[in-house]
């Protein structure tokens, strides 16, 4: 299956569309365009009965472009990618970059979809949405847009554990652009997952990922930070170096928790027990507020970098919507 990904790892949810969906989608577009078309032919022509052979050829022309051809572009552009097949089957047309498709996007799948729809008898695009990875017809490919599956099972919002507080802006000098994005999903689903595996497991695909995410950014990792608060670190930096990016760097971005605070990033401290430097999933997290770090059992406070890390609330990260 060919998901959507962004530049920071979030795998969307929109599923591409594949042919047999699109293709029962375009057969009731079809239906409906073809019979008001039928219908309007058979008005015209009793009420201009008196014309001419060119004259009526004329009108039959105008039809066709306007109730075969303009009459699709108009439906998906008021509609927002919505026709009626599209919306019967559980379908939708967006721009490769996720938004929603304007005129321009639907003329050009519009008039391409004459010639490898209608005048092929769909052998055009039934050939180009096998050949595309994504299922695009050649309309798709010059208009930039694709078309996704809206009615997808819900799935429960999991959010990366942020890091220790100890950790917390420790990364701010490591190169992170040299991280390909699949090593950035890996490791977010690892952190998003490691509550249901074995801790031996876990612990192993810990010290890989880090390993490779090490490589990579060509800083080792501390040899005092678990493989796993290491991770949980430097996502947390690059999502921190993508919220910048994203609102501009102001007053406050010299440190994470004052750069959070003036963003609007909702954090939750808890009053009971110190920070600690060691790793582990959360356990559970309640709606409508931040992914909260849970302390593996056993861990106390520590030293990071040499000094003393002082109690202090846990945050949570929420990555910017």
């Amino acid at each position: 299956m060919s998901e959507l990904v962004t530049g920071d790892a979030v795998v969307l949810g929109l599923r591409p569309a594949r042919l047999p969906s699109r293709a029962l989608a375009v057969l009731v577009d079809l239906v409906l365009a073809w019979t008001v078309y039928v219908v309007l032919s058979l008005v015209l022509l009793t009420a201009t009965s008196s014309l001419d052979t060119a004259a009526l050829a004329a009108v039959q022309v105008a039809l066709f472009l306007l109730v075969l051809v303009g009459g699709p572009i108009a439906v998906e552009t008021l509609s927002h990618g919505r026709s009626p097949g599209k919306a019967a089957c559980g379908l939708r047309v967006l721009r490769d970059d996720g938004g929603p498709v304007r005129f321009r996007h639907s003329l050009v799948r519009g008039a391409l979809g004459v010639v490898e729809i209608q005048l092929s008898f769909g052998v055009i695009a039934c050939t180009a949405s096998l050949v595309s990875a994504r299922g695009r017809r050649l309309g798709d490919v010059f208009a930039g847009t694709l078309v996704v599956r809206e009615r997808v099972p819900a799935a429960r919002a999991v959010r990366v554990p942020p890091p220790p507080p100890a950790l917390v802006g420790r990364f701010r000098g490591v190169d992170l652009s040299r991280v390909p994005d699949g090593l950035w999903l890996a490791v977010r689903q690892f952190l998003t997952r490691a509550g249901q595996l074995d801790a031996a497991v876990a612990e192993s695909m810990a010290r890989r990922l880090a390993a490779d995410v090490a490589a990579c950014t060509g800083a080792p990792v501390p040899p005092e930070v678990p493989a796993g608060a290491y991770l949980a670190g430097v996502v947390a930096e690059r999502q921190e170096r993508d919220a910048r990016r994203a609102f501009g760097a102001g007053p406050g971005h010299d440190g994470w928790p004052a750069a959070a605070e003036a963003r609007g990033v909702a954090r939750e401290a808890s009053p009971e027990g110190p920070p600690v430097t060691g790793f582990a999933p959360p356990a559970g997290e309640r709606p409508g507020s931040a992914a909260v770090f849970t302390p593996a059992p056993g861990a106390r406070s520590g030293t990071a970098g040499g000094a003393e890390v002082a109690p202090e609330p846990r945050t949570g990260f929420v990555p910017p919507s």
